[in-house]
């Protein structure tokens, strides 16, 4: 038998083995046990198994944990943490740049961030249920611990602020008008129609494609761009990588973006969807597709099985609802993401993806903040809850601005900054450092060497003598008094002054740099010694508390410092003052002051008039002969008392004292009207307009500025002003070295003709090299000169020498005594109709000098009229084709050429000569062309350069007038009209002959809502009327979203059928009291008599003038048109004409894009409503002035081809008709008389 511990060991033995055998090592002491060596052997052997020696266990020891600290609470391993590891092992951390709102939303909504309701719920504890027995119901009671609510309640304030931050970011840049572009292999499609790139659009819209490809698709790896209109054009064959050449390829392709007809969305997509290697589709549409949203809608899904290429559809500047509603229909259907721009609407952008996700997260979060609310007061739902541990009195009076968060040190104590330089306003600095005072001023500069203009009569001559230098040795300049002077230009002169004035402009810079930043940012520049400063602390301001006192702060540390006296009165309902008077600003009493506004609460109004009595009227101030210099005025909105009644004692508690007012405006949001409202509200504009005056008033300055910068600033604009007329003097410059480059050139030109000239002629010279002596005169001619000559009114005027004939005889040359003829003026043989100056000679005490005063002065009036420049805004405005054409018709802009053509004074005459007893033609008929206008024979005395500067300003015109041809005819105006009036009724009628028209009349009228109804903030209402009468709502209604939603709803609904009830439709419209125009829209007669209607109408229209517009609907009926032009008409109104088949956008596009070449082709459509008619037929106007423009131009070249001496009786050529007359050269018609200007080229008349 083996001893007790032999067969322990054997057990032990053979359970290592049967563990060994099964894999499990687990036991505590198998690895022990294998450990062991096993080299010595006790005992012999029995049945060859081999007995070990066992070692005895250690005795368990317990460690001392009496003086031992317990670890922190992150080196714990939780039993979570594994979890939490493997949940993020497979995630990829991104950028919140870089994530859409969806994306950037799953680890930052409220329910992830876990402030839902219902994590509220879960910290409350359930108490004993209480029985109520009015309602006999059982109510729960749940008990939460103040601690828990008031750190849920700021979380989710700081959650909001958070989606606020988020969403400024998103309306930053480019994001702004795109929307964030997800994806690194990026396909853009542009929409290039005519809708989007016409109007005035085309600029602003490549601009913003550049800064898109400047912010966010330069940071893509590929990129592919396409325009497409009626047809689609590539930018690359295929998809490029990004580097600098593909983005100024980019760049390029989008400047010569283009109108090209139409918007064949359909084409496009489908070239985009067989590009490879893409993974984001970026859709910029304008305008209304030409393919309907169903079919667009299906296409993009079917295409987009299988595939992951998200459509990021960009509705840009479109008001068009039906295009917002098909780019978010497509955007969703693609699993991509809808972004919405408008430059008018701030809310249309809020619609988008990304924005309207971060808004719902906000309202989520305020709907549990209005929870928190009602827990407060004790309930929630249905159930009673209590807060623990709340002292609900001590929490009432904690001022709210202690819960405001506060940038790092914001109660620390002041580093006060000593100023190196006492500060000037920007009127004082410049005095010194402006272009006057550096003797830049341009015509400081060009004083010395410039010279007036001189115009003086010559008596030797008998001629006004104008001086000529400048045309060979100056440049003519305007000076700034209004007058040309010649100008000797020194171009080293020039090159150095442009040197200086950049220099110059770089100092003016860091000028604006300076005022706008530190504290001059938020108050401007502090730059009297004795300052008082006014603190706006009204209870809308509380939420601003913070940035008021850290203002305050920058403004003590940094411009305080150096004054001589100071005071700080904060004013609500009460004005309290930091000090009885004003004292010097020592460290100490700034770190006072600091305190005291650490400790400043905003409460009340704005009590502005007591603390400015405060500061004017003090006493103990007045006694120490300490008087206040600059009042600064620092508030966000205007005073409690009328702005009259604060300017008034303003400017007489200044006056005479130096008192100088300075406001600062702080620009903040609009007041919640749940919020507090302050005792007087006006918007920004006017509150800015207050304060502006209330400063001018006392010769102060006016500071505006916000949290992004400076709004405006009288200081800056000061040397912005200085820096505009820098750059105005540059440009001057320029201009004056230009002209004398020119004149080099000229000159030079001049100098290599004469050298050609001058170059020996193959042919024989003549023998006799002398010159031709001058012709000799008739004794005619003579005898006129001699009668002029004259002074004795008593020598008769009768001829000493008559020829005996018609025909001119040589008389003998004339005596040697008299003048050469060359002296004469040519001009004597015409005939002038001018007055002579009239002169009175007197003698001077200055050695017998003689003076002269002129009695009477020649009228120089011209009777030629320029063309003048023709301007027209590039934006359309809200008004009747009626008031558009007073403002920018062909007469208004001086461009009717028969105003210019028949209003000439130089015509064609025959005047009986009784010396000769004949009757003899005008000379110089051959050098103008005739024209007869009104039976009249005129002399077409515009140039030919003049003629080809009023074709170019008409074609302009043209163009002009075609564009506004297309916003009539564009969106809801093409059946409504132009909706002119702000208080307006829309009646619909719904008979049962607008049956097939109903789908037509329902999106036109959702158009004309959106499109014109809410963007002129109209107030509307909609009548419809068949055999009945009904109003969408009693009175007219602002045309708000909610309004137009509504609308468009009731519009959604309308049934055609029965009569048309039109008389008892407009008795319902004329019941608004407050009715200025009512838009009426039929497709036919009325049921009641037309006569009656009339009748009707204007009795209910007696003293209330409003204007009746009537819409033909598809009518055909002649009738019924007439019907509706005279209720228009009777009432003041317009009459407008919808056609079914109307081809005038074909009209327009086809001139703008081939031009005026012809007169007649294309056609002018015939308009029958008001508006397109006047501007139709103005249209056809300024058509027929092209065309005979034309025709005198031909006329000039037909005219330099014929000799001037050309025979009299020549044959009659005749040209187009103006206004009845005809155009013919200088042919059989009588030779002209006239009555030239001076200022006509010698040249055309010798």
């Amino acid at each position: 038998m083996s001893s007790p511990e032999a067969s322990d060991t054997e057990d032990d033995i053979g359970d290592e083995e049967m563990n060994e055998e099964n894999g499990d090592t687990s036991e505590p002491g198998a690895k022990r046990r294998k450990s062991k060596v096993r080299s010595k052997k006790s005992g012999p052997k029995k049945k060859g198994r081999t007995f070990l020696a066992i070692e005895p266990k250690p005795e368990w020891q317990f460690l001392n944990t009496e003086e031992s600290e317990e670890p922190h609470e992150l080196t714990v391993t939780h039993v979570n943490q594994t979890w939490s590891l493997n949940k993020g092992k497979n995630n990829t951390a991104s950028k919140a740049e870089e994530q859409t709102s969806e994306e950037w939303l799953q680890n930052h909504s409220v329910e992830e961030s876990k402030l839902t309701m219902k994590d509220l719920v879960a910290k409350g504890k359930p108490g004993k249920p209480t029985y109520d027995r009015t309602t006999g119901k059982v109510q729960q009671h749940l008990t939460f611990d103040a601690k828990d609510i008031n750190e849920f309640e700021y979380r989710l304030h700081m959650q909001i602020e958070h989606y606020t931050k988020r969403i400024k970011w998103m309306l930053n840049g480019s994001k702004r008008m795109f929307g964030l572009v997800k994806g690194n292999k990026v396909a853009v499609v542009i929409d290039s129609s005519d809708a989007n790139c016409g109007f005035g659009r085309l600029s602003n819209f490549q601009e913003a494609l550049i800064h898109l490809i400047d912010e966010q698709l330069s940071g893509k790896q590929k990129l592919y761009l396409v325009k497409f209109g009626s047809d689609m054009e590539k930018c690359w064959q295929h998809v490029r990588d990004i580097n600098h050449r593909t983005l100024d390829e980019a760049k390029d392709f989008v400047a010569n973006l283009r109108p090209s007809g139409g918007c064949n969305l359909l084409k496009a997509m489908k070239h985009i969807y067989r590009l490879q290697d893409i993974n984001q589709i970026v859709l910029i549409l304008g305008s209304v597709p030409d393919q309907s949203s169903e079919v667009l809608t299906d296409y993009i899904l079917q295409m987009g099985v299988g595939k992951h290429e998200p459509l990021h559809t960009v509705a840009f500047d479109c008001s068009n609802h039906l295009t917002n509603l098909t780019l978010k229909t497509l955007a969703a259907e693609s699993r991509g993401r809808y972004h919405c721009y408008t430059s008018t609407s701030e809310e249309q952008i809020y619609t988008g993806s990304d924005i309207s996700l971060l808004l719902k997260e906000i309202k989520n979060a305020q709907d549990v903040i209005n929870k928190i609310k009602e827990m407060r007061k004790g309930m929630m739902g249905d159930a009673l809850v209590s807060i623990e541990n709340e002292i609900s009195m001590e929490v009432t009076q904690v001022p709210q601005s202690q819960f405001l968060p506060r940038p790092p040190g914001h109660s620390n104590p002041l580093r006060i900054e000593m100023p190196k330089f006492l500060a000037k306003t920007s009127e004082e600095w410049l005095k010194q450092n402006g272009l006057k005072a550096k003797h830049l001023d341009l015509y400081q500069v060009l004083s010395p060497n410039a010279y007036s203009f001189k115009e003086e009569f010559i008596p030797v001559i008998r001629k006004t003598v104008q001086s000529q230098v400048h045309e060979k040795a100056m440049a003519q300049f305007h000076w700034q008094d209004g007058t040309v002077r010649n100008v000797h230009v020194d171009l080293t002169q020039m090159f150095e002054y442009q040197k200086h004035l950049g220099s110059t402009v770089k100092v003016f810079e860091k000028r604006i740099e300076w005022l706008s930043s530190g504290s001059r940012k938020i108050f401007g520049s502090i730059v009297e010694k004795n300052v008082v400063l006014l603190i706006d602390l009204s209870l809308p301001n509380a939420n601003y508390l913070i940035h008021i006192q850290h203002s305050l702060r920058l403004l003590l540390e940094q411009q305080i410092s150096n004054r001589e006296y100071f005071n700080i009165i904060g004013f609500t309902s009460r004005a309290e003052m930091w000090r009885p008077t004003m004292v010097k600003p020592t460290p100490e009493n700034l770190q006072s002051a600091w305190r005291w506004v650490l400790g400043l609460q905003c409460g009340g109004s704005r009590n502005f008039l007591e603390a400015y009595r405060m500061t004017v009227e003090n006493e103990e101030e007045l006694k120490h002969h300490i008087e206040v210099e600059g009042v600064y005025l620092f508030t966000s909105g205007v005073p409690d008392q009328p702005h009259d009644v604060c300017a008034q004692y303003v400017e007489e508690s200044c006056s005479g004292r130096g008192i100088k007012l300075h406001t600062a405006l702080f620009n903040v949001d609009d007041y919640d009207s749940a919020g507090a409202i302050p005792g007087r509200y006006a918007n920004i504009t006017k509150t800015a307009e207050s304060l502006r005056n209330l400063a001018h008033s006392t010769g102060g300055r006016f500071h505006w500025f916000r949290e992004t910068g400076v709004i405006e600033s009288d200081d800056v604009q000061e040397i912005l002003a200085e820096i505009d007329r820098a750059i105005n003097f540059s440009q001057k410059c320029a201009m004056l070295v230009e002209s004398v480059k020119k004149k080099y050139k000229a000159k030079e030109l001049e100098y290599y003709e004469e050298q050609l000239q001058a170059l020996p002629s193959s042919v024989t010279p003549s023998k006799n090299k002398n010159t031709l002596p001058p012709p000799k005169m008739n004794a005619l001619s003579l005898a006129r000169l001699k009668i002029s000559e004259s002074q004795d009114e008593s020598v008769p005027k009768a001829l000493t020498w008559r020829p005996s004939s018609a025909k001119d005889s040589i008389a003998p040359s004339p005596p040697k005594g008299n003048r050469p003829t060359s002296a004469k003026d040519p001009m004597m043989k015409v005939k002038s109709t001018y007055k002579k100056t009239t002169t009175q000679q007197f003698y001077t005490d200055d050695k017998n000098g003689i003076g002269v005063v002129f009695k009477r002065y020649p009228n120089m009036k011209s009777v030629r009229k320029e063309i003048k420049l023709a301007m027209i805004p590039e934006k359309e405005e809200i008004m009747t084709t009626k008031e558009w054409l007073r403002l920018y018709g062909l007469s208004k802009l001086k461009l009717d050429l028969t105003k210019l053509v028949g209003s000439q004074d130089c015509r064609h005459v025959q005047g009986e000569v009784r010396t000769l007893n004949k009757i003899v033609p005008a000379k110089y008929c051959d050098i103008f062309p005739h024209v007869n206008i009104g039976g009249t024979i005129k002399h077409l005395q515009l140039l030919p350069h003049e003629i080809l500067e009023y074709q170019e300003m008409l074609e302009k015109v043209l163009r002009r007038y075609l564009k506004r041809l297309q916003f009539l005819l564009s969106g809801s105006r093409r059946v409504f009209g132009v909706i002119c009036h702000k208080r307006v009724a829309i009646l619909i009628d719904t008979s049962g002959s607008m049956d097939q028209h109903m789908e037509e009349l329902r999106k036109e009228l959702a158009s004309l809502i959106w499109d014109q109804l809410y963007k002129l903030g109209a107030k509307f209402n909609l009548i419809r009327f068949s055999h009945t009468c009904e109003k969408w709502e009693e009175k007219m209604v602002d045309a708000t979203e909610s309004a137009c939603h509504d609308a468009i709803r009731w519009v959604s609904k309308l049934v055609a059928s029965g009569n048309t009830c039109t008389l008892d439709a407009l008795d319902r419209a004329f019941e608004d009291e407050d009715l200025e125009a009512i838009y009426l829209l039929t497709d036919g007669k009325p049921d009641h008599s037309t006569s009656m209607v009339l009748r009707e109408v204007a009795k209910m229209n007696t003293d209330r003038h409003v204007a009746v517009n009537t819409i033909s609907f598809n009518c055909t009926d002649s009738t019924a048109n007439n019907f509706l032009k005279m209720l228009a008409a009777e009432t003041s109104g317009r009459y407008h004409r919808v056609h079914s088949d109307f081809d005038a956008h074909r009209f327009a596009h086809k001139l703008l894009t081939e031009g005026f070449k012809e007169a007649e082709y294309p056609h002018l459509p015939e308009f029958d409503g008001d508006d397109l008619r006047r501007l139709g037929t103005e249209i056809a106007q300024a058509r027929r002035f092209l065309t005979q423009a034309r025709s005198f131009m031909e006329l000039f070249k037909d005219h330099q081809t014929r000799p001037h001496d050309r025979s009299r009786t020549s044959t009659t050529t005749t040209q187009p008709v103006i206004n009845g007359g005809w155009v013919n050269g200088a042919g059989s018609s009588p030779k002209l008389s006239s009555t030239m200007t001076p200022t006509r080229p010698k040249s055309a008349v010798q």
